[in-house]
């Protein structure tokens, strides 16, 4: 890794005698390098797994096999997070999203290799899942850790955190552009342009290293693809709707799923051999879903659909046209059961690659339905690669990631129009439904995103919890005016809650009410402070939300309220303090 001891000498060296721009630069190749370097590790460590149970592809050729070996890797995967990395590796892109907002953009150091050895393993058993939101996650978990170690600001340590997510993407789909896209679309917030050139650097480095290591070039060639034809915009734009309305259900159905288990969190071994179970049924039904699918791209956009269908024991049904088409519409949709399934269940891996696999069977199976209804005739093979496009950008809520990821994977420049289209209406449909992406979703409901609605995202960041002032002087119900003197004399603060039996507050005391008969020492043991206190304008719920808060501010005109917990008193919060974290926040939010 780039911080380990060797290297760290030279580093400093070059830290005291460059400018920060340059060793953001020289930092930028490095972070890439070595995110790069990690991507080829994953995706050989995943291939050398399918050539190791293969043994020469005799045991993948009995249908059994598929069922057995996705369980096996679950449990695998589970039981190494439960005996080497306690029990949680913080999963996908939405926990990197988490750690920028909620952590300064320090990713734990485990995460350097876990991503890569429960994916690899997840994903090398057949594991419905990607590979891509765990090199993500490797990938910044290599830059922040780099940031760290030279102790480099949040800004800059961001930005390595996104380089490395960038370098990431690139060597994955061996797409430098897509890669920066990403990180500018998703990790991102807010980007200079004095940005660009680190993200552009590592990305094309770590495309390099894909490249040159694995000798990788285009993913889906498209060498004879028809040309685009503008007669088929209408079509374009129809699947565009198609794909937003199914990248809705993809979104919603992945959280239905996901709330179906959350009751058995801690139950991880039970867990995972009944997520198992229900993915290798459905691997069963449908064998294409074992691993991460490409090759059932592949064989759609060479149209060759039969074959999905022939170790499925559907196929006992025959193999007539309608039958397939059917077969590959279905493979859309229970698509995110198996993903979803492979993860909750313990597995690792993300939605990047699902979503490009359902995009690619939605859009072959909405092309063959339209010819061989002879409504018109269009291409296939086109309409297959776009509709990746569709789905990735509804899903993902990162439409230029979608159009220059598919463009650069496929080589396919000459469906930059069409790839457009479809990406726009998708993302256009499913922002209407869906605001926040499927891994930003969880996160804005709890207040924990750093969205681009700066005092949105800080109002939502804001807790009640951390603003609390408790050094008030609390004064019990049954005190008198002698007591509450006493209790003033050794208070610095002009407001005093007044509580009964278990902390009930009753009322508060100001010192502005009581500063003429706190001197009539006659009045001492006659006046109580039940007869002095006053009912607060407003109260505070300690799990109210901010904007709750600063509406009561707003509607009582106070700088201090009292806040309770099911009526007992807990403290105070001041608009002093609101507007100090506020600020700090809003520093925080802007140093990029």
């Amino acid at each position: 890794m780039p911080y380990t001891k060797k290297y760290k000498i030279p580093l400093l060296w070059l830290r005291r005698h460059t400018s920060d721009r340059d060793f953001m630069l020289i930092s930028s190749v490095l972070v890439g390098l070595t995110a790069g370097l990690a991507a080829v590790v994953l995706k050989t460590f995943v291939h050398y797994i399918h050539e190791l149970l293969a043994y020469g592809n005799r045991l993948l050729d009995q249908p059994i096999w598929l069922v057995v070996f996705p369980i096996i890797g679950i449990l695998l995967t589970v039981t190494l997070v439960q005996f080497f990395f306690g029990g949680n590796i913080g999963k996908g892109t939405a926990n990197i999203l988490f750690l920028i907002s909620q952590k300064s953009s320090l990713v734990e150091r485990h995460k350097m290799y876990s991503h890569i050895l429960t994916s690899g393993i997840t994903a090398g058993f057949g594991g419905s899942a990607g590979l891509e939101s765990p090199i993500v996650v490797t990938g910044s978990a290599i830059g922040s850790n780099y940031g760290r170690e030279y102790h480099l600001n949040f800004r800059d340590r961001t930005l390595l955190l996104a380089c490395g997510a960038a370098a990431g993407i690139a060597a994955v789909f061996n797409a430098p552009i897509a890669g920066v896209l990403f990180a500018i679309e998703v990790l991102l917030t807010d980007i200079t342009i004095s940005a660009f050139i680190p993200l552009i650097i590592s990305a094309v480095v770590g495309a390099l290293c894909s490249r040159i290591i694995l000798k990788e070039e285009i993913l889906f060639s498209v060498e004879q693809m028809d040309a685009f034809q503008a007669y088929n915009v209408p079509y374009y734009v129809l699947l565009g709707i198609l794909c937003g309305i199914t990248s809705v259900y993809y979104t919603r159905m992945v959280h239905r799923i996901e709330d179906v288990f959350a009751p058995f969190q801690n139950q991880v071994y039970q867990r995972a051999i009944v997520g198992g179970i229900l993915l290798g049924l459905l691997i069963m039904l449908f064998p294409p879903l074992f691993g991460e699918g490409y090759q059932s791209i592949k064989l759609l956009q060479n149209s060759h659909p039969s074959v999905l269908l022939e170790d499925s024991w559907l196929s006992f049904f025959g193999s007539n046209e309608w039958l397939i088409l059917c077969f590959v519409g279905a493979l859309a949709l229970v698509k995110v059961f198996a993903t979803t399934l492979t993860i909750v269940s313990g597995g690792n891996g993300g939605n990047f690659a699902p979503s490009m696999f359902v995009g690619a069977h939605l859009g072959f199976f909405f092309s063959r339905l339209l010819n061989m209804l002879q409504v018109s005739k269009i291409p296939e093979s086109s309409f297959t690669m776009v509709g990746m496009a569709g789905i990735l950008s509804g899903v993902m809520h990162a439409p230029l990631t979608a159009v220059f990821l598919i463009a650069e994977i496929t080589g396919g420049y000459t469906l930059m129009i069409p790839i457009m289209i479809v990406s726009a209406t998708s993302f256009a449909l499913v922002k209407y439904y869906e605001p926040y992406s499927l891994d930003t979703k969880k996160l804005a409901q709890k207040g924990e995103l750093l969205g681009r609605n700066k005092d949105l995202t800080i109002l939502r960041i804001l807790k009640i919890r951390h603003l609390i002032e408790t050094e008030f002087q609390q004064v019990p119900a049954e005190a008198n005016l002698g007591e509450l003197v006493q209790v003033i004399a050794h208070s610095t603060r002009n407001i005093f809650p007044v509580v009964g039996q278990d902390k009930r507050l009753e009322g508060i005391i100001l010192l502005e009410n009581v500063r003429e008969i706190m001197f009539k020492t006659e009045q001492y043991d006659q006046v109580m402070v039940k007869q002095l206190m006053i009912k607060p304008m407003a109260l505070i719920q300690i799990d109210d939300s901010m904007a709750d808060v600063m509406k009561k501010f707003d509607e009582t005109g106070a700088w201090n309220l009292p806040v309770v917990d099911n009526e007992k008193y807990v403290g105070f919060v001041s608009k002093s303090s609101i507007f100090t974290k506020y600020r700090k926040l809003l520093i925080k939010t802007t140093e990029m």
